[in-house]
């Protein structure tokens, strides 16, 4: 009996320590405001390696946001700010950062409120590079299952979610090509109209990001959530239209309509 408690001690243990999480710790830095983000090193150790890449090379740097499907994700990491293509109808010139090798999908954790993950093409599980984006709700129910799965690698701070929170209540503009949903401060529809330029200050900026702490142990007491696995021969409802290179296939695009205001 003592052999029994000790066996199911053990394991219970096991299964704690499993959903237990190690974090790199890294700082964005806006013009709505910083929050940090801590990155599962352990359990999407590819994706981790992958997006600070991207950091340590500064690409990410004077960047911005160019898509917000409210209340579903913020979508970040592709586009850099040009002054030169600022008027509304340039804007869908601005070419994409510089990308380096995809990485492989790494689906094990779930896309539940306030964590971040990898945008990938169509139909391409393992086609994700430098663009990410910030899960405003709950999206377990899809995206943990289209496409592969999307791996979520990190988690906002509970500052980040509050600043996440204010990025959904921005109007948004569709300039064309890639920014059919791109969210704007201070830059109303008469603006728009009158191809007044979009400039640094009407986008959210992502002025830098930074690690501001290294140690993939800092924060060991993260429990992120696990995604749970479909079934074999069950497929999940639910379209996923194509749509630009690296742009998330928008979950329940049937039921789920987006509006520019």
């Amino acid at each position: 009996m003592r052999f029994k408690f000790l066996k199911i001690s053990l394991i219970s243990g096991l299964l704690a320590l499993a959903h237990t999480a190690q974090a790199t710790i890294v700082l964005f830095e806006t013009n709505v405001g910083n929050f940090e983000v801590n990155l599962f090193d352990m359990h999407t150790p590819a994706t981790v390696e992958n997006f600070l890449n991207y950091v340590e090379d500064g690409s990410y740097d004077n960047t911005f946001i160019h898509r917000l499907a409210k209340d579903f994700v913020i979508q970040g990491g592709g586009f850099a700010y040009d002054p030169d293509l600022a008027i509304p109808d340039k804007i869908r010139l601005t070419p994409h950062i510089e990308k380096n090798k995809s990485v492989v999908n790494e689906p094990v954790l779930s896309n539940r409120r306030g964590t971040i993950a990898m945008a990938k093409v169509a139909n391409n599980p393992n086609s994700a590079t430098s663009e990410w984006f910030f899960n405003l709700t709950n999206n377990s129910a899809n995206l943990d299952y289209q496409n592969g799965g999307f791996t979520v690698f990190g988690q906002v701070s509970e500052e980040g979610l509050e600043i996440l929170d204010e990025i959904n209540k921005l109007s948004i503009v569709s300039p064309g090509g890639a920014f059919t949903h791109m969210p704007v401060l201070n830059y109303t529809a008469e603006d728009y109209r009158n191809n007044v330029p979009i400039t640094d200050e009407h986008r959210v900026m992502i002025h830098r990001i930074t690690v501001v702490d290294d140690d993939p142990h800092t924060a060991a007491d993260l429990k992120p959530v696990f995604a749970v696995k479909q079934s074999s021969g069950k497929k999940k409802k639910g379209g996923a239209p194509g749509g630009e290179l690296l742009l998330i296939a928008l979950a329940c695009a049937a039921t789920r309509r987006l509006i520019a205001k």
